[in-house]
């Protein structure tokens, strides 16, 4: 999670539909087993957190450049994480690289860095904001370098020298009125993140509605907000 859309959800900020649905996706992905994660550019950690919660996982390890220290956090459960600047080599067996790609220049060095780190077997779940039509403000607000398709992503991916096991777009169910409101407040709305609390039963319905979604998200390659590929090291 963003630190900037942390503070725009405030007290909603662990409830939020999009990042529970989007946490409740991640678990559709796991082919094995998991015990220990290493979360990319994982800011707070809030994927790992919810993760490990839930009880996907003993372990975790957040690595993000910009921490001002290296630290170890020990959840209510038991589970551990530490938070690390940098790593030489992982033997995670989950890698989540989470709305992390857009922000860096060179989307394929980095996806290549974590591919060559990891060991084999270790899965991959990586999810980036879908189509370029969609820029907006909240782009600019949170220091965007792009958006993506499924062909973009497969793209950047092979270029990494890996290959997308799965490919397809997520938040479809929500695609049409979100696209025409993005749209709608391009040309009036200051730079800010569109992302904020939203009422207790709209949040309810939206969490209920992504995770119908989720039951056959891997059949849409045609729209949604996010898009989402899951690898497999070799």
């Amino acid at each position: 999670m963003d630190l900037k859309e942390h503070k725009a959800l405030g007290e909603q900020a662990d409830t939020h539909w999009y990042y529970v649905s989007k946490a409740r996706m991640i678990t559709r992905h796991f082919p094995h087993q998991l015990h220990q994660i290493l979360d990319v550019g994982a800011g707070l950690g809030w994927f790992s957190k919810w993760l490990l919660r839930n009880g996907y996982g003993t372990t975790a390890v957040c690595v993000d450049p910009g921490y001002d220290s290296e630290s170890t956090e020990t959840l209510t459960n038991g589970s551990s994480i530490q938070y690390v600047r940098s790593i030489t080599k992982s033997d995670a067996d989950l890698v989540l690289l989470m709305d992390v790609l857009e922000h860096v220049d060179d989307d394929v060095a980095l996806l290549k860095e974590y591919w060559d780190k990891a060991a084999s077997g270790t899965v991959f779940i990586l999810t980036v904001p879908a189509f370029e039509f969609l820029w907006s403000a909240h782009d600019d607000y949170l220091e965007h370098r792009r958006r993506y398709t499924t062909k973009r992503l497969a793209e950047t991916i092979r270029a990494a020298g890996a290959e997308p096991q799965q490919l397809h777009y997520f938040f479809g169910g929500i695609f049409p009125a979100a696209a025409a409101v993005r749209m709608l407040k391009r040309s009036s709305t200051p730079d800010r993140s569109d992302m904020g609390a939203v009422p207790a039963l709209l949040n309810g319905t939206l969490k209920g509605l992504c995770r119908l979604e989720s039951t056959i998200m891997k059949f849409n390659g045609v729209a949604g907000l996010s898009v989402v590929a899951q690898l497999v090291k070799p």
